[in-house]
């Protein structure tokens, strides 16, 4: 009897289907965003760790979009750090900010503060910081990867104040 070797969730997945997965993470962390209140850093967090993963996401369309294995890009498990190095030398090209922003999110374990650390929820990066952030990867992620015709929205911006 043959064992069946078991499949990664997401090991099957095109870049594309990643990308529209990104996607729904970012639309989500723009109503999430909405529900946030001043001085309540808690409140952030739902917004913060769909930022976040949306980041994740995009980063790996493309590294999937460049040939990386998917094997290759969980072994990074949730390192934004590793996972912008690679992109980078794919061709992406981000803001020095960015970038910076990028590593230290993963220097500061933003991602295990945000899930886990109610009490480190005040020491997490600034909202507008993460919103340029996602909004960066995801504009120059989407065009790298030959879906301009689809540019993300900005998360700053709704239905109704767009332009």
């Amino acid at each position: 009897m043959e064992i069946e070797e078991r499949k990664y969730p997401g090991e099957l997945a095109s870049p594309l289907q990643v990308h529209e997965f990104a996607e729904e993470y970012r639309k989500a962390a723009t109503l999430l965003l909405r529900l946030g209140r001043p001085g309540k850093p808690l409140t952030r967090a739902p917004f913060r760790l769909s930022a976040i993963h949306a980041i994740e996401l995009y980063l790996t369309a493309l590294l999937l979009h460049r040939g990386r294995s998917p094997n290759q890009i969980r072994k990074m498990q949730h390192d934004l750090s590793a996972r912008t190095e690679l992109a980078l030398e794919a061709g992406l090209r981000l803001r020095a900010k960015t970038a910076q922003h990028l590593h230290s999110l993963s220097q500061n374990r933003e991602y295990l503060v945000t899930r886990y650390g109610p009490e480190l929820a005040a020491t997490a990066s600034q909202i507008n910081r993460l919103t340029a952030t996602l909004d960066e990867v995801a504009a120059k992620v989407t065009i790298l990867i030959g879906l301009s015709s689809t540019m993300p929205q900005p998360v700053g911006l709704t239905a109704e104040t767009s332009p």
